[in-house]
């Protein structure tokens, strides 16, 4: 039997920060969190004795995990929690936040995700990335997420018939959303034509269905309705959530992620469907996860996603606004801050206080995660729906 899930009742979601990303810097991780944190209070007047709750996700801060984190930004949270789970760590934060939150456990929950990336740094994490890399991958040739998602990208081509094409209009449409985002490392328009002819890197995965490796920070408050009021925060609701690990592994090439075995639960709970959804923040370090995820989340049935992705405008005046910040593939990929900037984007549109351009009347969003890729599929997946609070 499965149990429904408790409510998110009380807890407010608030104050999302995004430090502007660069392609390459000479400062730590570290660094990049205290950025965040300073934004944090900037816009909130909260400082570190404020904070009782942090939750944090890095992939170059090691040694350190949280709790040396504490130390560095001056914390003394009651409350902490370490996520190392890349493209699923904001979802996965934010759950265990409002819960923390609505325990009592914590009153104030900042959630914050920060990476660098130096000249060498990201090739250094690929080659440690999981015990997969190191003993059945790098070993053998066979390294790097290129590789791993042309392996995904090409079963799942075959399997579904998706074409080249589909995948086109979802990176021209995230391009063209990125355009009005102050932040975003890729500001040159792209056109379809030049998504079709760019150069090979893993057949089928061509240059611009690659993400650029950046470094940048993304940050946001989890705490309770009172609070956020007090502090004149606007804030959004949690309606539900999902979270996946090692879904499916039965499947020889990941063609479908946890999201589809927990899809049910997430409309049900939030009590609403696709079609009520204003924006989609999808987790997209390639496009054919967004498509993935399009399927799995209930926006159409599996194996009609090329017919779904042909029906719709993707751009952030369009039919289904995806990515309205540009997703990764137009802003950049810091590290684990990837995993938050759906989160943070998704935020900023239901409060109305975007980077860039607003979807218009948009109120209710569908963010998703999407994390830890070994050979042949992601382990770990989540979704949440947010809606502004009137």
């Amino acid at each position: 039997m499965t149990l429904r899930p408790v409510p998110y009742d009380g807890v407010a979601v608030c104050c999302p920060v995004t430090v502007p990303y660069v392609r390459y810097s000479p400062e730590t991780a570290h660094w990049w969190a205290g950025a965040a944190l300073n934004a944090l209070a900037e816009r909130s007047g909260l400082g570190p004795a404020d904070i009782d709750g942090f939750c944090f996700a890095s992939f170059s801060s090691g040694p350190d995990t949280v709790v040396g984190m504490t130390q560095h930004l001056g914390l003394s949270p009651r409350w902490m929690d370490h996520i190392p789970t890349g493209g699923a760590s904001g979802v996965m934060a934010l759950r265990r936040a409002a819960r923390a939150v609505q325990s009592r456990d914590a009153d104030l929950v900042v959630c914050l995700a920060a990476d660098t990336n130096q000249v060498d740094s990201f090739r250094q994490t690929l080659a440690g990335f999981s015990r997969f890399s190191q003993d059945a991958m790098y070993p053998y040739g066979f390294g790097g997420p290129n590789a791993t998602f042309a392996l995904i990208t090409d079963n799942f081509m075959r399997t579904y018939g998706v074409g080249r094409e589909s995948f086109a209009k979802l990176c021209v449409a995230q391009r063209a959303n990125a355009l009005s985002n102050p932040h975003a490392l890729m500001k040159r328009p792209l056109s379809f034509e030049q998504y079709m002819s760019s150069r090979a890197i893993s057949d089928p995965v061509h240059l611009l269905d690659c993400v650029m490796p950046c470094a940048g920070a993304e940050a946001y408050i989890v705490t309770t309705g009172e609070k956020a009021e007090s502090l004149s925060l606007p804030a959004a609701s949690i309606k539900a959530t999902i979270e996946r690990h090692n879904a499916f592994p039965e499947d020889p090439i990941q063609i479908r992620g946890g999201w589809a075995r927990d899809v049910d639960t997430l409309w049900n709970v939030a009590g609403c469907g696709p079609e009520d959804i204003d924006t989609i923040q999808f987790y997209d370090d390639y496009p054919v996860i967004v498509a993935m995820q399009m399927e799995d989340l209930g926006f159409c049935r599996k194996g009609e996603v090329a017919g779904f992705i042909d029906k719709h405008d993707f751009t952030i005046s369009g039919s289904l606004p995806l990515n309205t910040n540009g997703g990764q593939l137009s802003a950049g990929q810091a590290g684990a801050a990837g995993g938050f900037q759906n989160v943070t984007e998704a935020l900023r549109q239901v409060l109305h206080c975007p980077l860039g351009d607003q979807v218009p009347g948009a109120r209710r969003a569908l963010v998703s995660g999407f994390g830890l890729v070994n050979y042949d599929r992601g382990v770990c997946t989540g979704a949440a729906v947010l809606e502004a609070v009137n």
